[in-house]
Order: structure tokens, then C-alpha cells, then sequence
């Protein structure tokens, strides 16, 4: 009989599963009935964003529309091929004049934005069309970014075909509210505006306590007075980020400490904190430098609100003010190091001294101060401790890292603005072409480039608020041939208002331009690097990109300048500029902050953002199709593991920790992956006396040496936790019987089976391993004993063990690390974790099967003993695949794919019989392309539907039978996912 792929019989299946049996054997694609609401895993924005990515038309019936909530859909509807309409209305007035004029900027997309008429619109309703589907969610979600991702929102999805009464009802629903409503003009929100009362602004949430880390919305009696009032200050009170941080701060003094350095994202409140800090120690005197004037008299007055006191209790010391004597002296390093001004201070004269932007502190300069004072205690702060001269900012502050907040964690805690990241193609000339590194003026000054830009100001920036924008260039004659091409033209119908500022302008003159930004005077500050730290911008709402990324710790800085909270404004705009650079894969390292130098990693990050359409802390990343694949072929192409990396991050760890670091260490700083530390030569101090090129004593024997290399092979990577819980079992009790292991397992929580133990004592004794790898290997570290069976380790490696203590360290730390990562990243209680990857070889472990099969496994293998078959997929074959081999696989959706058996077979063939019948258990993995590597993403368990015969082409152009079935999955696959494999999916009528 042949195969039904009709559209109609897939819908009729998940109505089945939907509305009459949970139990039907045929698992839901997308059409049945489902309750939409947020939480781990789920959102509304999520099933928004994926009823968008596969209708031909939408209708959105809103009652409350917030700018931040378009900016998370931005991006969809930007991409989106079809059409779309948004009603809205001024219902209790909650709607914001931005958030209308967010709503006809979209307008310019084709988009039909309209405002119902009638005084109680109140709707929360979402319909999506398709030529022979109508799917509408309705229930209690605004458009607003809490109630897509936060708040606790019900919902509902029904689908219906366009033939159905439901699809007559919701059809008479659009219709009637078309004409109810009008289009939205920029006429009506202007006399909207001139009524609008805006709501008071809003307290932090008691859980979190209060946040800005300015003072503003924070705990406090009283108003901030003058400078020259008696009451200087209004006792703030500590957030929750900086009670943690005080009471770290705290204890690292009662251990007789003297220095420390705190590390805390740029905007989290460095500057109130280590005031807080100051009030609690009391000292007799205080000394606070800082790298820039500029930001003295804004340091002084959170200090004033904090300890209060006189005027005259505090003074500034820089090539303008010489107010040595005062309690509280702020100081310019380059005032302050002089020899003649140093010297003029006795090394006790103050008893706290705090070095800002501590990361400076290696030069010179700040070294002669750090030498020459002596106090009772000193304290550095820095969002970016990592420096790119070797020096070691931990080491100057005695490795004491009492408290430590980044970008990623500060933005789950909401202590920075939210940020919506725009990652968009660079402009596109009359050849075809793009930008590349090789930077040619012409070009980056072009019309064609300027248009592109305004472009992007207008559709990504926010349509109803003035910009107050930082554009960072590649070079000083762009930024300044840009300004004045930018100065020429408008955008939003205003004429644009910038400048072009660099290193080699007068201070006085940047600091002048920053004030008119400030004051809405300019629109764009051009600049290339002088404002990458230092500079502190509350209002800016604006970060564009329009250079190359070529350090992940630049970039944070740059997009650190718009990250502070401020009354004027929701959230920041990031638009990135992505040509044909070589360095792209440096952005998902540096907006996730991801230093594992593993490219899984990078892509599964970007991958989850996409899936999510946000990350913690109501932020969210976007890409648009061109400037994604550009950034996906970076990481495929970029060698990640080079020396030169390993190297740097090796140092960076020991410097963080102050003596050779640990595998574990690499782990609890979010650094390296471990795993590739490891395996990258034969061992991981191998490893290091390898990059280092220092004198390494390694004080392993060639028996330790040998059983550490397998180990770091086959235990570490082993993507399960029974390999590591059995060595470790096998170490403290000597020898084990298999039964003994079980329970050592299940007691880890370690959900396992007698044949999963078996599979982990074959990785030690290698039994089952290919020849090539026993010779690699030399032998086992573990014996299996006869006839009882019970296992133990090779008694020179159990000697070694209880020997040296070098040989006992690498292994315990190699064991405590590979636990943690799986329990971390795969799980316990599982198998495999959807959405991973694995290689053959991995797969064949975790499926208990010999490792030897590894290199004969064509498509698939079945397994009649274990009732087991893992399928490996290609989905783009390269040109040189023979045709025989040549299988149309394709994703149809996310709940099941086609899949080809090998050629020369049929339904009547064995293999094929198990796997048709559904036998044996399908395991599928994927990849998009042999770029990605030797790993395959694992998709997840399936069956097989609708098998049918067909032939296909030989090599020769003779007819091959083969077997072409569908095979749907048990949990349908993360739409991201689905999306990173789509340019390869070839759907069925």
C-alpha cells in the first residue's frame, strides 16, 4: 500500500491525539490542541515565534502592547515572507507612545498595524493562517515581555482546517475587527501622547531586593542634598548582590587577609558597593583611584550618599586639584604616581585603599602605588580581570577573588538594563559582494553601506525614542568619513545629529560631546575604542557594532556602555554588523560567555537563544539568516584548540588560582572545556608541558603515564557517569563484582543496568575496542577476573595509585571533574540528552555496543541482542558521495523526518523487517553537513512509519531498490534545531 504523506492525514492524527486518545501510537506534529504557557523549557514567545516561522499570514488581537515585546519579535518579523496585522487600542491607556510608534515603524515592513475603536478592547488573541490551516492562541497573554516569558499566563493552541466551523468563526472575528478599527497614524499618537500619563515607576521585586546600582530605587531615607549640604548623604542600604559581596568582603579580612579583588560586571554597582564596603571597615583615612577623571565627581557623590559628612571630608587629587590632606582622597593614576606626589604620601597614610578598573593595575604606574602604600586593607574592582600582557591582576591582590558577578549573571539577577542583540548581514554592493576583513575605505564609506545603515537604525532601532547611540568602527578615518555622511542624511524623518570621536581628540572635547549626547543634543557618538571603558552613559540606549569582532573581551566592554540602568530608558539596542570575517565566531563567546573553546558548545548556545528568542534577564539574541550562517561557518572553520589558546587559557587559570591549575579548575571558572584539555595530547599535564615549552615535571612513570592517557580518553569523554563512579569504586574498595558496581551506582543516583556496567568495565579493559585502539592504549587499566567475574584494577596501576601522590592527583581530579560535567550537561538518569552530540563511537558506548563497530557502521547498524539500532545521518551530502549512497534523508518538521535505508535492500529484507516492525529501538542522529565534524546531534528516539519500496539511481545510472520510511520522534525536536538543519530540508507535498 503506499504511503500516506498527505497533509490532511498527518492533521487527522493529531486531532486524534489531541481531542480523542492520548495513547495513539502516532505522536503529535504541530496541529494538536496544546496548553501554552512559560516555564522551563517553554514559553509564549517561543510558540509565537514558531506559529510565525511556518504560517503564510497572522492576526494579532491585543489589548497591551509594550515596545520591549516587539523588540523580542523584531527579528521574526523582519524574516517573516507573509502577511501580517497587529490591532491594538488605548484601553485604559496602558500603551506607551513608544509603544505605538514601535507598532507603525512596523508599517514599513508591510505590516497592517490598526487601533480598534470601541472602549473595552481587551483581547489577548493570536491566529495564524496557512492555504489549509487556521491555528489561534487565546487566553491571557499581552504583548508585553512578561507575559511572553515571565508571568504565570494561561493559554490555549487549537487548530482547525480553513473548511471547519472554527476557521468560519475566527475568519468573522479578523473580519469584524478590521472594520472596527483603523490605521494607526502618526497623527493619532502625537495627540495621544500630549494626554498620556505615564505610570509611576515601579519597585524592584522584594526577592531580588533593590537593584540600581546607582542608588536610584534603592533602599534609602531621604533625598541626595547638595555637595555643600551638612547632609551629604541618605543611608542607602545593600542589594542582594552587594550584601553577598560584603559578607564575602568580610570574611576574607577575618582570615587576616589584606588584599582582594572583586570582579562585577560594568553597571552592577562596583562604585556603591565598595562604598557600602568603606562605611562597614571605618577607616581613619580612604584613597580611591580610578584611570579616568571623568568619573571622579560622579564617584565622590555615591560616596557622599553613602558616608556622608562635610564637603571638605572629601578631595580630589589630579593635574587640577591638589587635595592631599582630605579623609577621602580620589585619585588619578597619572597624578598620583608621580614620584614627586607619591612620595609626598607616608606608606601608612591611608588604611583602605581601592584601585578601580584593577585590571590597569599590572602597568607600571599603578605598580609604583600598590609598592609605596601599606594599608590596612586594599580592595581592586574590574569587570575584566583577563589582561593580554601577561600580567596577573590576581597575583596583586594575593589571589583573594571574594566575590565574582558576570555580564550573563548580572542579567539573570536584572541588575543591567535588558539588552536586544540584533546580529544583521553587512551591506551588500552591486557585485554581490560584502565586506571582509581587508577594510578597504571606499567601501566602508560607500553609499550603498550608509543606506544599509540607516536601514538598520530604522527598522531595529526604537521607533519612539530619540537614539542615544555609540557606533564602534574599525578605524578613525571610517568613523570620521561616516559622521559627516550620516550628518547628510535622516532617519525616522529627522535629520541625524553626530560626531566622530577618537583617542587623539582633547579630552575636554569628548567629554564635551558626551554631555550633548547625554542632553539629546547629538544622535551618534562615532568612535572606534576610546569608550570602551571608562566612560559611564546611563542613558544610552544605543551600542551598534559596525566593525569586526576581534577580542570577546572588547566586545563586552563595548556592549558593557549601554548595559547601566537609567530612568530614560526600558532596554538597549545592540545592532551588530556581520560581514565575512574570519573572527565571527567570536560573538557567541563573547554575548554567552562561553570560553570552552568547544565549537558544541558555541553553537548549541546560539542554537538555545534562537529556540528561546531570549536569554535570562528579558534580554534576547538575534540573527538574521545571512549573518547566522555566516557566524555557524566561523566556528565549523575555526581551529578553537589551537596552542596558541590552550596556551592562554592555561595561563589565564593559573594566574586566576596562583600555581598549576586543575582540570576541576577549568570547570568552576566556566573556562575550557576540560574534555578537550584533556584528549587534546595524551594526557592533560602532557598537555601543559606541551603549550607551555616550560620545565614541567610530569612525575609520572610510563605505567602511570599510560593508564592516565586512558583514562583521559575513554572515562572523562565518556558522556555518562558509570565509567568515572567504576574507577573510582575499583580505587577505594579494591576489587568489585558486578553487582557491587550496580549499587555503587544507583547509590550515586546513577540510574544503570547490568549490561551499562558491563559497558563500562569494557571501556577499562578494553574489551570490544578495535585494534587500533588497544595499540594505542597498550592494555587496560582493569582486568576481568575468572570464573566469579569480578573486576579490579591492573595491580601496578592500583600500586601507582597508592605511590605517587602526583599520579593519585591528576586521577582524582580527572574523576571528580568528569562526574560533575555529566551531571552538568547529559544527566544521570538518561541515556542520551536530546539536542547533544555524539560520535559513532559514543553512541555505540552509551548503547552498550562494541566500540569496534564504530568504523563499519554504514547509515545504521541493528542489533538483534540488545533490540537496538542507532542511525546516522548526513542530511547535505558533498559532491564526491557515491550515488549509491546518495539518500535523499530529510527533515519534514520537527516531530519526524524521511529516512532511506542502505540501497539493495527491501521490506522483505531482515534489517529492514526489524526496523519496519519496530523491533528494535531507533536512535537517530544528525548532521547538518562533514564540516561539523565526526559528531552527530542526537535527535532522539523514533519509529517507523509508512514504509513503502522505491528505487534510486546507481552509479552507473542502473535502478536500486530501496526502503523509504518516516520515522517519528518521541518528543518532537527544539524548533532552533530544526531551523539549523532547514536550509538541507526538503519537505513532501
Amino acid at each position: 500500500m503506499t504511503a500516506d504523506y498527505s497533509w490532511r492525514g498527518q492533521f487527522e492524527l493529531d486531532l486524534n491525539y489531541g481531542f480523542l486518545s492520548h495513547s495513539t501510537q502516532n505522536p503529535p506534529r504541530h496541529h494538536n490542541p496544546t496548553v501554552v504557557l512559560n516555564g522551563p523549557g517553554t514559553s509564549v514567545l517561543r510558540a509565537i515565534r514558531a506559529e510565525i516561522a511556518r504560517c503564510a499570514s497572522f492576526t494579532f488581537s491585543v489589548a497591551f502592547v509594550s515596545p520591549a515585546a516587539v523588540a523580542l519579535l523584531k527579528q521574526d518579523l523582519i524574516d517573516f515572507a507573509g502577511s501580517g496585522r497587529i490591532v491594538t487600542s488605548d484601553y485604559l491607556g496602558f500603551n506607551s507612545p513608544e509603544a505605538f510608534e514601535e507598532l507603525r515603524n512596523l508599517g514599513r515592513l508591510g505590516y497592517d498595524i490598526r487601533l480598534h475603536t470601541s472602549d473595552g478592547f481587551h483581547p489577548k488573541g493570536y491566529i495564524f493562517e496557512n492555504p489549509s490551516s487556521v491555528t489561534a492562541m487565546m487566553g491571557s497573554s499581552n504583548l508585553t515581555p512578561s507575559a511572553l516569558l515571565r508571568n504565570h499566563e494561561w493559554n490555549l493552541r487549537v487548530s482547525a482546517t480553513r473548511e471547519s466551523d472554527l476557521a468560519v468563526q475566527l475568519a468573522d472575528l479578523v473580519e469584524r475587527q478590521v472594520v472596527d478599527s483603523v490605521p494607526l497614524t502618526s497623527e493619532w499618537i502625537e495627540e495621544y501622547a500630549l494626554g498620556y500619563v505615564r505610570p509611576a515607576p515601579r519597585t524592584a521585586r522584594a526577592r531580588r531586593g533593590p537593584i540600581d546600582p546607582h542608588g536610584r530605587g534603592l533602599e534609602s531615607r531621604g533625598p541626595i542634598e547638595s555637595l555643600s549640604s551638612n547632609r551629604l548623604f541618605d543611608e542607602v542600604e545593600a542589594n542582594g548582590m552587594q550584601r553577598d559581596a560584603l559578607a564575602a568582603l568580610a570574611e576574607v579580612r577575618q582570615r587576616g587577609e589584606r588584599r582582594a579583588i572583586v570582579i562585577s560586571a560594568t553597571g552592577t554597582g562596583k562604585t556603591i558597593l565598595s562604598a557600602l564596603d568603606v562605611r562597614a571597615f571605618a577607616p581613619r583615612r580612604l584613597l580611591f583611584v580610578v584611570h579616568r577623571e571623568q568619573i571622579l565627581d560622579r564617584t565622590i557623590q555615591e560616596y557622599m550618599r553613602v558616608l556622608g559628612g562635610d564637603a571638605s571630608d572629601y578631595g580630589k587629587l589630579t593635574g587640577g586639584a591638589r587635595a592631599v590632606d582630605a579623609r577621602y582622597v580620589f585619585a588619578t593614576i597619572q597624578t598620583l604616581s608621580r614620584p614627586a606626589v607619591l612620595q609626598g604620601f607616608p606608606s601608612d597614610a591611608f588604611d583602605y585603599v581601592i584601585v578601580d578598573e584593577a585590571h590597569r593595575a599590572g602597568a607600571e604606574s599603578y605598580g609604583r602605588v600598590l609598592d609605596h602604600f601599606s594599608p590596612d586593607f586594599m580592595l581592586g574592582m574590574t569587570a575584566t580581570p583577563e589582561r593580554t600582557d601577561g600580567r596577573n591582576v590576581f597575583e596583586l591582590f594575593d589571589y583573594n577573588v571574594p566575590y565574582e558577578i558576570r555580564l550573563n549573571h548580572a542579567l539573570e539577577e536584572e541588575m543591567l538594563a535588558p539588552f536586544h542583540y540584533y546580529g544583521i548581514s553587512e551591506a551588500t554592493f552591486d557585485d554581490d559582494s560584502t565586506l571582509g576583513a581587508e577594510g578597504d575605505l571606499r567601501r566602508l564609506v560607500s553609499a550603498e553601506r550608509v543606506d544599509h545603515l540607516i536601514w538598520a537604525l530604522e527598522t531595529y532601532g526604537q521607533a519612539g525614542v530619540p537614539p542615544q547611540g555609540l557606533i564602534f568602527c574599525s578605524r578613525r578615518d571610517e568613523a570620521h568619513a561616516l559622521s559627516g555622511a550620516l550628518n547628510s542624511r535622516s532617519a525616522n524623518g529627522r535629520r541625524l545629529r553626530t560626531v566622530a570621536l577618537t583617542g587623539a581628540d582633547p579630552v575636554e572635547f569628548r567629554e564635551a560631546m558626551v554631555a550633548q549626547l547625554e542632553a539629546g543634543e547629538l544622535d551618534y557618538v562615532l568612535t572606534v575604542d576610546v569608550f570602551n571603558e571608562g566612560v559611564d552613559i546611563p542613558s544610552l540606549n544605543q551600542v551598534v557594532m559596525l566593525r569586526q569582532t576581534q577580542s570577546a573581551i572588547v566586545f563586552v566592554q563595548q556592549l558593557g556602555r549601554g548595559l547601566r540602568k537609567s530612568a530614560e530608558k526600558n532596554y538597549l539596542i545592540v545592532i551588530d554588523f556581520i560581514g565575512n570575517y574570519t573572527n565571527n565566531y567570536m560573538i557567541p563567546i563573547a554575548l554567552f560567555g562561553d570560553e570552552s573553546l568547544n565549537k558544541e558548545s558555541l553553537r548549541k548556545n546560539l542554537i538555545a537563544a534562537e529556540e528561546a528568542g531570549a536569554i535570562p534577564g528579558l534580554s534576547s539574541v538575534h540573527f538574521d539568516k545571512i549573518a547566522q550562517e555566516r557566524v555557524l561557518k566561523s566556528i565549523s572553520s575555526v581551529k578553537l584548540d589551537s596552542a596558541v589558546r590552550l596556551k592562554e587559557a592555561i595561563i589565564a587559570i593559573r594566574n586566576r588560582v596562583g600555581g598549576a591549575p586543575r582540570l576541576w579548575d577549568f570547570l568552576r571558572f566556566e573556562s575550557v572545556d576540560p574534555v578537550l584539555l584533556a584528549t587534546k595530547k595524551e594526557h592533560y599535564p602532557a598537555l601543559v608541558a606541551s603549550v607551555l615549552r616550560e620545565d614541567v615535571d610530569l612525575d609520572l612513570d610510563p605505567t602511570a603515564s599510560q593508564a592516565l592517557r586512558l583514562l583521559s580518553h575513554e572515562v572523562l569523554p565518556a558522556k555518562r557517569a558509570h565509567e568515572v563512579v567504576v574507577v573510582r569504586e575499583l580505587l577505594d574498595q579494591g576489587t568489585r563484582t558486578r553487582a557491587q558496581l550496580l549499587a555503587a551506582l544507583e547509590s550515586q543516583g546513577v540510574r544503570s543496568t547490568l549490561d551499562q556496567v558491563d559497558s563500562a568495565i569494557d571501556s577499562l579493559t578494553l574489551d570490544g575496542y578495535g585494534e587500533a585502539d588497544v595499540s594505542r592504549y597498550g592494555r587496560g587499566v582493569a582486568t576481568r577476573r575468572r570464573p566469579g567475574g569480578e573486576v579490579a584494577l591492573e595491580e601496578d596501576i592500583a600500586a601507582a595509585y597508592r605511590s605517587s601522590r602526583s599520579f593519585a592527583d591528576e586521577v582524582d581530579d580527572l574523576l571528580r571533574t568528569g562526574l560533575a560535567i555529566v551531571r552538568e550537561n547529559y544527566g544521570t538518569d538518561r541515556v542520551f540528552s536530546s539536542g547533544r552530540q555524539y560520535s559513532r563511537k559514543e553512541a555505540l558506548r552509551l548503547l552498550c555496543l562494541p566500540r569496534k563497530w564504530a568504523s563499519t557502521i554504514y547509515g545504521y547498524k541493528v542489533d538483534p541482542r540488545s533490540k537496538t539500532c542507532p542511525i546516522f545521518v548526513t542530511l547535505h551530502k558533498s559532491d564526491d558521495v557515491a550515488a549509491s549512497t546518495a539518500y535523499e534523508d530529510a527533515l519534514l518538521d520537527p516531530s519526524s523526518m524521511l529516512w532511506y535505508t542502505r540501497s539493495r535492500r527491501s521490506l522483505g529484507s531482515a534489517e529492514v523487517k526489524a526496523i519496519v516492525a519496530n523491533d528494535v529501538a531507533l536512535h537517530v542522529f544528525v548532521k547538518k553537513d562533514d564540516a561539523e565534524g565526526s559528531d552527530f546531534y542526537y535527535l532522539g528516539q523514533a519509529t517507523s512509519h509508512q514504509a513503502e519500496e522505491t528505487t534510486m539511481a546507481g552509479a552507473r545510472g542502473e535502478s536500486l531498490s530501496v526502503v523509504r520510511m518516516v520515522l517519528r520522534f518521541a518528543i518532537p525536536i527544539e524548533t532552533a534545531l530544526y531551523d539549523y538543519f532547514r536550509p538541507t530540508v526538503t519537505g513532501l507535498d
